[in-house]
């Protein structure tokens, strides 16, 4: 609510800047909001699907690498010579240029024949055969004397895999040794056990060690952000790969609970991100580690275009808003300037415009109206001069009724000097008839002045109809004091007399009472005359009702009644009321054709002379 209240308060020029702001600066800003939202999640979406397709491809080239070896195996097993070797035959005979080898023949052959799959495949670093009774072939690896290779957990594992390939990652305190010095965390090895097929017992282990930087490689050329990367960890846990400087060392396995997914990660008050995918040939899982801040550098950056473009447009639109406000708003306030010259007298200003639009046509309309006040206050001033000429005039006119008064009072004194009582009762009540009729200009009477000014009425119209005509009056003295409207009663009296008493068959009676009933004064004059017919008494009721509303017009008695009025109707008498008071007071008429007339004058309690509206 005082809100409504504020922004109607406001000028016009601010109201305009708000409602060009409000249509230009708010959907901008919800148009950022919106693009920023859904970049927000399309680039989030994309960044997480382009890097499980990028884990995706790690994972199937070191699937492509082990299957190789494994490939590898199982060539590696079918070999006869590597067969009698696992049977227990390591020192052969061969004849055909009757060379004998000693028996050493057969296992150089076997190394050289290992010696050509590393050659061919350069991420191999070795190559080991052990038989059941711990004796083993290599090309490259060896172990120290008195270690026994069956007793290792390498051996041990693939012997429970019953001649599945199965990768152990890095070898881990093991007694083989390599030619080439490699480090435990730079091979990782693969381990075979050859079964035979009839009495499936394990007869030997092929164990092959590949070299880290295969899987370096392939891992180390995918970036994620900035500080980004991929590394890769077996089934327990335990880092394969990783950069030099991670930003995790140690990655519990129990967060993975699904073959692939995204996980988040508080690490050294860090968040990070972390996007997996498990390998169901290798049982690794390749996993990229990004920062989450830095997930949305891309995101930022759009962002930041999406910002700066709704600042270009919130800047513009407060410039346009600024600029059609300003040329709304001026020709407005010009307006009201000249209003406001023009409120304080002068009417002599006038709006100069050539505007075709709605301030045009109100500036040419403000013309039109000060013109019309000018004429209008011309011609005030006439009537204002021509009145107080009439005013004159009725000043000098007062001076008629004391000569008439003194004239009537002189014929009053000749007809009692001459005996003539009747004549001088009639000259006494005309001459009291005109003085309270006058009552010294005042609109306003005591009622016992109105009830005198009746009964001199009457007294002069009894002479007239002589014994036809009797009337009483029945008023308490305390309401006497009350004051009413003057002339009230007259012109009531008068038609009861010439159109209800003077229609009668023999004397009529007219009665005259005052009441007061629920804080209003009530005037009934009642008359047993010949009463009014019921198409002529609903006539006079709508006449009266109308009085004061918007049908009301100038009907005189002679209209209402059909014939000749005495100068005061009681139209006259409902317009005075009803003006005067308002629309609940004024008169009804009841009347039965043959029974009489009854005028019930319903009119406030006024106990003094100085205001005509109501007074308790």
């Amino acid at each position: 609510m005082w809100i409504n209240i504020m922004l109607n308060n406001l000028p016009i020029r601010y109201k305009l800047i708000v409602h060009f702001l409000l249509i230009s600066i708010l959907p901008s800003i919800g148009l950022g909001l919106l693009i920023g939202w859904s970049v927000d999640r399309i680039v989030e979406k994309q960044s997480n699907e382009n890097t499980m397709q990028l884990i995706g491809k790690v994972n199937v080239a070191l699937e492509n690498e082990f299957e190789n070896l494994q490939k590898t195996s199982y060539l590696i097993s079918f070999d006869p010579g590597v067969q009698r070797f696992l049977d227990g035959h390591k020192k052969q005979e061969r004849s055909g240029d009757n060379e004998i080898n000693n028996g050493e023949s057969a296992e150089y052959n076997i190394s050289k024949f290992l010696q050509g799959f590393t050659t061919l495949s350069s991420e191999i670093a070795g190559i080991m055969i052990v038989n059941s009774e711990g004796d083993f072939i290599s090309n490259e690896m060896y172990t120290r004397a008195g270690t026994s290779l069956t007793d290792e957990a390498w051996y041990k594992e693939a012997v429970m895999n019953k001649g599945i390939f199965k990768i152990i990652g890095s070898p881990y305190a093991r007694t083989v040794l390599s030619h080439a010095d490699y480090r435990e965390n730079e091979v990782v090895s693969a381990v075979r056990a050859i079964i035979d097929p009839e009495t499936q017992v394990v007869q030997g282990v092929v164990l092959v060690d590949l070299k880290l930087r295969v899987i370096a490689e392939t891992a180390r050329d995918v970036t994620l952000g900035k500080t980004g990367y991929l590394t890769v960890v077996d089934d327990r846990g335990n880092i394969i790969y990783a950069p030099s400087h991670p930003l995790i060392n140690n990655i519990p396995m129990e967060l993975f609970q699904d073959t692939s997914g995204m996980i988040s990660e508080i690490v050294d008050d860090r968040e990070l991100q972390l996007i997996y995918r498990t390998s169901p040939f290798t049982g690794w899982t390749t996993m990229g580690v990004f920062p989450m801040d830095e997930s949305a550098y891309g995101i930022r950056e759009i962002t930041f275009n999406v910002v700066t473009f709704v600042f270009v447009v919130c800047m513009l639109g407060m410039t346009a808003s600024f600029y059609l406000a300003y040329s709304i708003s001026r020709p407005i306030g010009q307006l009201a300037s000249f209003m406001s010259k023009a409120e304080s007298g002068d009417l002599t200003i006038r709006y100069w415009g050539e505007r075709s639009d709605e301030i045009g046509m109100l500036g040419r309309s403000f013309n039109k109206m000060l013109a019309q006040i000018a004429r209008l206050l011309s011609l005030t001033e006439l009537q204002e001069r021509q009145k107080r000429e009439a005013e004159l005039r009725s000043l000098q006119a007062h001076i008629k009724p004391h000569f008439l008064y003194n004239t009537l009072d002189t014929i009053h004194w000749m007809a009692r000097s001459k005996g003539a009582e009747d004549i001088a009762e009639v000259v006494q009540s005309l001459s009291r008839l005109f003085r309270l009729g006058l009552s010294k200009g005042s609109d306003i009477v005591p009622l016992a002045d109105e009830l005198e000014h009746i009964i001199s009425y009457l007294k002069i119209q009894q002479v007239r109809y002589s014994s036809k005509l009797a009337y009483s009056i029945d008023a308490d003295p305390q309401l006497q004091e009350l004051f009413v409207l003057k002339l009230l009663l007259q012109p009531i009296v008068e038609n009861a007399i010439y159109h209800g008493i003077k229609e009668r068959r023999g004397p009529g009676h007219i009665t005259i009472e005052v009441a007061e009933r629920t804080g209003n004064l009530y005037l009934i004059v009642k008359d047993n005359g010949a009463g009014i017919p019921p198409e002529r008494l609903s006539m006079i009721r709508r006449k009266l009702e109308s009085v004061g509303g918007e049908s009301d017009a100038s009907i005189t008695e002679h209209h209402l009644l059909g014939g000749e009025g005495s100068g005061y109707g009681i139209l006259n008498v409902q317009a005075r009321i009803r003006l005067t008071y308002g629309q609940e007071y004024g008169l009804q008429v009841d009347s039965e054709l043959g029974v009489g007339t009854t005028v019930t004058v319903r009119h406030p309690i006024v106990r003094d002379s100085y205001n005509t509206r109501k007074r308790t």
